[in-house]
Order: C-alpha cells, then sequence, then structure tokens
C-alpha cells in the first residue's frame, strides 16, 4: 500500500522539478536529431536509445507535445519552435486518421497545448495561427466522433483499433478531444445532415467506460474488487450488450493492468475539472450535472483508491497487479525495478500521480477538503519517488527521461537488458510526455501561477483563472 507523505508540498519538489527540466531539454533535442521519420514515431528505448515499433502511430503527439511542456515550463523559445514547425510538418495526418482511437493522444498534445499558451498569453495571439489549432482540433473531434458505436442503455463509445466491439480504457483521456472541439463551437454532421453533439458524445462514452470498464465490488461486481479496472470491454455489435472483459496489454481480463488504472485514473478526474466548467444549461438535456457527474466521480474515487491500495509503498505499480511473478509482501515495501521477476511500470505512476492531483484539486474545490488532501497527497508522493533515481534518468547518453516503463509485455516488445530475464531500464514517450506534464502541473501550483487544465486550449483567454469554476 502507498505509503502516503502527508508533509509534502509542491514547493518541496521545487528544486527536483528544476533539475527535471534540467535534463529534459537535452533530451528532447537528442530524439530530435536522431528519429528518423520514415521509421515511424519514436515509441520506447532499446538500450537507452528511443525505437518505432509499427502497431499504431499514437506516440507522435507525445514527441513535439514535450518541447511545447518544456518551453511552458522553463520559457526556452526554441522548444517552442520546434514544437511549431515539427506539428505542421508531420501532425496533419493525425487529425485525419480515421482508424484509431488515440486523437487525443497526439492531437490535444499538440495543437491544443499549442492553442492553450495562446490563450493563456503565453505566445502572441495571432488570429491564422489560432485558427489553424482550432481548425484543427475541430477536425480531429469529427473525425474522432465517427468511430463510434452505440451500446445498450443510450450509451456509446469511441472503439479501438480492434474493431467497433472494443472499448479501451485507454481511450478516456483520447476524447478529451471531443470537449476541446464542443467548446470550441463546433457541431459535426453525418448522413441526412443529422448534428452530433460531442458533448453528449463526451459524456456517453466516459459513462460506458465507467459502467464497464471499472468495477465496483457491487451488482455485476459483487465478486470482485472496487476500483478494479480491464483494458478492454467487449460487446455485441448487433444488439450493443456489453458481453465480457478483455486485456491487450495486461495479464488477465480479470488482473488490472495498471496503466489502463492510471489512464482512468487521469482520464476521470480531468473530465470532472471540465465539466465544471460547462453551464447547466448545457448539461440539462443530457440529464443534468448531477446525473452526468456523478458516476465519473464514482469512478474516479474507485480507481484512485484501489491505486492506493495495491501499490508499493513508493507509489511506483508493477505492470499487472496479478501477474504471475508477484509475492504477496511486494505491496508491502517500495518497488523494485531491478527485480528479476516482474517489472514495474513508472509511466503508470506518471499518469496515476496526474490523476491522484487532479481528483484532490477537484473535491478540495466542491468542499471536501480532508477527502481532497489524501488524494492530493497521494500524487505528491507518487511524483516525488519519480522525480528521483532510480526512475529519473541522469545519463546524458540515454534518450529516455523517465526509466523503468513498459510498453507490451505480453507480446514481448519490451527491451530485456542482456543477463536479465525481464525488461527494465527503459523509455516511453508516453511516460517522458506524462512525467512532464505532471512536474509542469505541480510547478504552476507552486508559483501560485494559473491552473494547468486542457480545456484552457478552447476557453479563450485565461489567464487570471486559477482554478476551474465548480
Amino acid at each position: 500500500m502507498l505509503k502516503i507523505d502527508c508533509g509534502l508540498t509542491p514547493a518541496a519538489l521545487t528544486a527536483r522539478i528544476a533539475r527535471f527540466w534540467d535534463l529534459s531539454a537535452a533530451k528532447i533535442r537528442a530524439i530530435d536529431r536522431t528519429a528518423d521519420p520514415s521509421k515511424g514515431s519514436p515509441v520506447f528505448t532499446a538500450a537507452g536509445v528511443y525505437t518505432s515499433r509499427g502497431w499504431t502511430e499514437w506516440t507522435q503527439g507525445f514527441q513535439f507535445g514535450s518541447a511545447i511542456l518544456q518551453f511552458d515550463a522553463t520559457g526556452e523559445r526554441e522548444f517552442l519552435d520546434l514544437a511549431r514547425s515539427r506539428t505542421v510538418e508531420r501532425m496533419t495526418v493525425h487529425v485525419t486518421h480515421s482508424g484509431v482511437h488515440d486523437h487525443g493522444f497526439n492531437n490535444v498534445s499538440t495543437y491544443g497545448n499549442l492553442l492553450r499558451l495562446m490563450n493563456e498569453g503565453a505566445i502572441d495571439p495571432d488570429p491564422w495561427e489560432r485558427s489553424f489549432y482550432e481548425l484543427a482540433l475541430k477536425c480531429s473531434g469529427a473525425v474522432q466522433a465517427h468511430r463510434w458505436t452505440r451500446t445498450e442503455n443510450n450509451l456509446g463509445f469511441v472503439y479501438s483499433f480492434n474493431g467497433p466491439h472494443s472499448l479501451f480504457v485507454d481511450a478516456i483521456r483520447s476524447v478529451r478531444v471531443f470537449a476541446l472541439a464542443h467548446r470550441l463551437g463546433h457541431t459535426p454532421m453525418e448522413e441526412n445532415d443529422r448534428r452530433v453533439s460531442l458533448l453528449e458524445r463526451l459524456i456517453q462514452h466516459l459513462h460506458a467506460t465507467a459502467k464497464w470498464a471499472v468495477y465496483y465490488g457491487e451488482g455485476r461486481d459483487s465478486y470482485d474488487i472496487r476500483g478494479r479496472v480491464a483494458h478492454e470491454s467487449i460487446f455485441n455489435v448487433n444488439d450493443g450488450r456489453f458481453r465480457c472483459p478483455g486485456t491487450q496489454q495486461g495479464y488477465s481480463p480479470f488482473s488490472t493492468w495498471t496503466r489502463g488504472l492510471a489512464w482512468a485514473m487521469c482520464g476521470f478526474a480531468e473530465e470532472l475539472e471540465f465539466l465544471a466548467m460547462v453551464s447547466d444549461e448545457e448539461l440539462a438535456p443530457l440529464g443534468g450535472r448531477e446525473s452526468v457527474c456523478a458516476p465519473l466521480l464514482k469512478a474516479a474515487r474507485a480507481t484512485c483508491d484501489f491505486y492506493i491500495e495495491r501499490s508499493p509503498t513508493d507509489g511506483v505499480p508493477y505492470w499487472d497487479t496479478h501477474a504471475p511473478g508477484l509475492r504477496p509482501d511486494d505491496w508491502e515495501r517500495a518497488a523494485d525495478p531491478f527485480n528479476d521477476r516482474e517489472p514495474v511500470d513508472s509511466s503508470a505512476a506518471v499518469i496515476a500521480a496526474q490523476g491522484l492531483l487532479r481528483l484532490g484539486h477537484f473535491l478540495q474545490h466542491n468542499g471536501r477538503a480532508e477527502e481532497a488532501g489524501r488524494y492530493r497527497q497521494a500524487g505528491l508522493t507518487v511524483l516525488s519517488t519519480i522525480l528521483n533515481e532510480p526512475y529519473l534518468s541522469v545519463d546524458a547518453r540515454h534518450q529516455g527521461l523517465i526509466l523503468h516503463s513498459i510498453y507490451h509485455r505480453p507480446n514481448g516488445w519490451d527491451y530485456i537488458p542482456p543477463g536479465r530475464n525481464i525488461p527494465s531500464g527503459e523509455s516511453s514517450m508516453w511516460g517522458d510526455y506524462h512525467a512532464r506534464e505532471a512536474a509542469l502541473y505541480v510547478q504552476r501550483i507552486s508559483r501560485g501561477e494559473q491552473y494547468l487544465m486542457f480545456a484552457a486550449g478552447a476557453e479563450g483567454n485565461l489567464k487570471d483563472t486559477k482554478t476551474p469554476k465548480i
């Protein structure tokens, strides 16, 4: 179980975050200098060098989004220039890609972050540049909305690359593009000019994920553990009925792949923050605020509690909570990234840290200070672990920033060092990006700056807004 440091503050991490950005800068430069675009997007490292992996091109936005976050945190103009040019050169294909569920990963991390910086006043408000970012996000939202499966109970979901029967928990963070496109005023149309509400699709997808991907230890899940998450939910596409859980990257449909758990934690928390900015009038036709938000808050609490209870004491989880090599006492001490039985996944930790912090912030601004403090301190504790060795990569020869990340254990894609039985010591593009995002989040809080939200990319000039409207 995570041992929460109740005395830790954002300010206490200031020096480590500054060191983190120093290391980050050199690694962004190294990747841009050596990556070959003809081989695909950088995905994960092998022996310290970023390599690609042909599956889906879901990590390109993290590469260029990392440069945007670096500029945001440090003001180093070279990274803004790099991100702008690479976004123009290489991201168009991701805006129009109809075969994936990854639009939020790729396009919110690039076009969304650039628009957010403009809205915050960090870059000049050029009208044509703004229109470029807004158009990309509107088109991305429309393309993603077309990849839709309807289910029973008047719900639906963005289906994964596996096909219309497949709901991935990962997509909860990708549907942020619905939120942005909606706030930018876009309503796409389908056959017979039928207008599609992207806000409705967002809420339906979130509710489908909360209902079928998260377990609560009650009703359908009375046999199971509260907060457990299934990577994949399988449906009968003929009638929209849920059939069974599944997994692609976890050990079993009935275990919890911890990066999937982390996606759920972060996704539910940040969408609650977004929905707090949506008016009661907009939510009324969709059931009203209580009906819309209650299932998401229930899922956010359950997943965050499960993470706290099922992680080692330092907050870095093993890749799956029921991986066969784990022992009962592995939860009673700090994770060991150098063990020879089961790998840890630092990328799950950095994503989960942000989820814990955001849930704490949401609850704080809803009058639940005591409950909020537990989640906030848990998030700071996890981030504190990640900002230190052996997770922080201090070797200039290694292109990764956060070590001991895992991609696809069942497929055997992760690099195993010579003389070892399991992967260790490598990085992933999503792990490095989300570490940067979490570090920027805490840095802004420690400095009393504007609260970091993806939705600032669609809210006009929010420079004086430090908390979402609850």
